[in-house]
């Protein structure tokens, strides 16, 4: 109905607003670090049309997606935990009804961090040239024995490697005429499913100003575990730990395809994602 819109330039992806007569459709061309995101997208959609966002179309090979207005993030609204407690069961889900097409995303290229892989990317990780100080980036390693262990313990608990967001929070859950559906599925991975809940609560707790022990985050907690079933709360907190690291995994595999003008920006972001995960450091 008009010409499209720039809307945003990434190293990664653009995005451009479509006019159409019923409102606007949005047009996001990936990078190559992406470029498995629309035909996951249109897989998810196909499989969940209820809870994933409309696409219109996609074309693999060009790495181009097309999608209709999914509406409003829940941010706009202040980051409201009761749409979570909607949110979070359906999600989990579909990572329940996933779990079956693991190998499927694998080929297609959806990156793989399933929990036996995750003690070799951590010895990956300590060997880049990270931006962090000597004394940090010697307590990192000093982790690797430990963080070994904890993968063996999280892979033992029964639970299938499985897609997962890893960016799943108030600006990529919208709402639209009453319905919830995740967006931007562009950083996801197979990976253990409750690894990627790190943002989910952070921001609850940040925007809500509610904190761990608020009874909202326990209801919130509850809700997603419920589709996997009972005496899951151990192994979400392990996960939760396992998974801080393999969110800088991801961070990481995202740098290797910046152009070098932009890293220095990026690695502002990137210390303070690593300094999270080595905090985990001293648990013990």
């Amino acid at each position: 109905m008009g010409p499209i819109e720039l809307m945003h330039e990434r190293p990664w992806a653009t995005v451009w607003r479509v006019p159409v007569a019923e409102g606007s459709a949005w047009f996001k061309q990936c990078r190559a670090v992406q470029a498995f995101e629309p035909r996951l997208t249109a897989h998810l959609f196909r499989r969940w049309p209820d809870r994933v966002v409309e696409v219109l179309d996609y074309d693999e090979g060009r790495q181009w997606l097309l999608l209709s207005d999914a509406g409003m993030p829940v941010g706009v609204f202040g980051n409201p935990p009761e749409a979570w407690l909607a949110a979070l069961p359906a999600y989990a889900e579909l990572q329940r009804g996933e779990a079956v097409h693991t190998l499927d995303h694998l080929v297609h290229g959806v990156p793989d961090l399933r929990v036996e892989t995750l003690a070799e990317h951590f010895e990956e990780l300590v060997r880049r040239d990270l931006p962090l100080g000597e004394e940090e980036i010697g307590r990192l390693r000093g982790f690797a024995s430990r963080f070994g262990e904890l993968c063996q313990e999280l892979g033992t608990a029964g639970i299938a490697d499985t897609i997962q967001h890893d960016d799943l929070h108030h600006e990529n859950l919208y709402r639209r005429d009453g319905r919830l559906r995740v967006l931007d599925w562009g950083d996801s991975s197979i990976s253990h499913p409750f690894a990627c809940h790190g943002a989910t609560f952070r921001f609850l707790e940040q925007i809500t100003d509610r904190p761990p022990d608020s009874p909202w985050v326990a209801r919130q907690l509850h809700a997603y575990l419920e589709p996997w079933g009972d005496g899951l709360a151990d192994t979400f907190v392990l996960a939760l730990r396992v998974g801080t690291f393999a969110h800088c995994f991801a961070w990481a595999r995202q740098r290797d395809y910046l152009p070098e003008e932009a890293r220095s920006r990026f690695d502002v972001h990137f210390s303070i994602v690593l300094r999270r995960a080595l905090a985990q450091a001293h648990f013990g």
